[in-house]
């Protein structure tokens, strides 16, 4: 099928247009530089300029293709602090994909975080895919997506772990946790470090999203954790291991001094139950865990 991709060009984008172009689809990938569309173009996929606020030219493309993966998130608005003006780009864009397949019975898979489940109160239990909540950051726009399922979209949510990692990662979560290791001089947690983060690797990622756009049901929502989850502490040892720097116990009022913006999340408890997405698409994690990637060191090279 013709599948138009946002955030093609991204990390994760990197991953999916190779695995949908060797699967047989054809793809069409938003461009916002000429960067960006050489980079889409140089995996072998058409790029088409335009950006999330480009309403029409997302309204325009969903409608002449046969499938869309969205995958563009305005980060850099989040980072420097306008999580609101990041979560309304993404309603708008989500909007204008969904006027494209009014009624079409065409799939669009959308993109969540399972952080949600924290932040919504999940404790004691790793999240599951039947949770869900009224409202709230991000969570408006799963919620859009589920709910095209019933204008007449096959639409389906995969929510990301947190630490999506491989050698394709050089700006997620991971990197700016070793980054503050490196100019810390030391790997750190919080309190005890029990608090655990689920991870995937980016090719385990890039295959769940093309078995969403495949066969996934209508309202689907689906959880990209291959790890359910991996203590916090694991994760500084592992940092301190490769990098031959000491790993420290920090206070929770030290968190966002040393993490940045990743203050809170180095906090967060997240373990993530992927069970029922395997069951439903058959999807089966085949690439190195988060640790064992972190050992590999290319996180660590110059």
């Amino acid at each position: 099928m013709r599948v138009f991709v946002t955030g093609a060009s991204g990390h994760l984008g990197s991953a999916v247009v190779p695995a949908l172009l060797a699967a047989g689809h054809d793809v069409v990938g938003l461009a916002r530089s000429e960067t960006s569309a050489a980079a889409i173009e140089k995996l072998g996929a058409e790029a088409r300029r335009g950006d999330l606020s480009d309403l029409d030219v997302l309204r325009n493309e969903a409608a002449a293709s046969e499938g869309v993966i969205h995958l563009a998130f305005r980060h850099d608005l989040m980072i420097n602090g306008d999580m609101a003006g990041a979560a309304e780009t993404d309603l708008a864009a989500l909007g204008a994909l969904a006027d494209g397949l009014d009624g079409s019975g065409k799939p669009l898979v959308g993109t969540s975080g399972t952080a949600m489940l924290a932040l919504g109160g999940i404790v004691g239990r790793p999240g599951a895919e039947s949770d869900t909540f009224p409202s709230g950051y991000r969570i408006d726009a799963e919620n859009l997506v589920a709910g095209l399922a019933s204008r007449g979209v096959r639409s389906s949510i995969v929510r990301l772990a947190p630490t999506v990692h491989s050698s394709l990662d050089h700006y997620g979560f991971i990197t700016a946790i070793i980054a503050a290791a490196r100019q810390n001089g030391y790997a750190a947690y919080v309190g005890e470090g029990t608090n655990r983060w689920p991870a995937v690797h980016t090719l385990d990622a890039a295959e769940l999203y093309r078995l969403a756009l495949e066969k996934a049901p209508a309202g689907a929502r689906l959880h990209a954790a291959a790890d359910e989850g991996v203590s916090f502490r694991q994760i500084a040892t592992a940092i301190g291991r490769n990098l031959d720097i000491p790993v420290r116990s920090i206070g929770p009022d030290e968190a966002d001094n040393f993490f940045g913006f990743l203050g809170s999340f180095a906090q967060m408890d997240n373990p993530t139950s992927s069970a029922l997405t395997r069951e439903l698409l058959g999807w089966a994690p085949a690439h190195p865990g988060l640790i064992a990637d972190l050992d590999e060191g290319h996180y660590f090279r110059a």
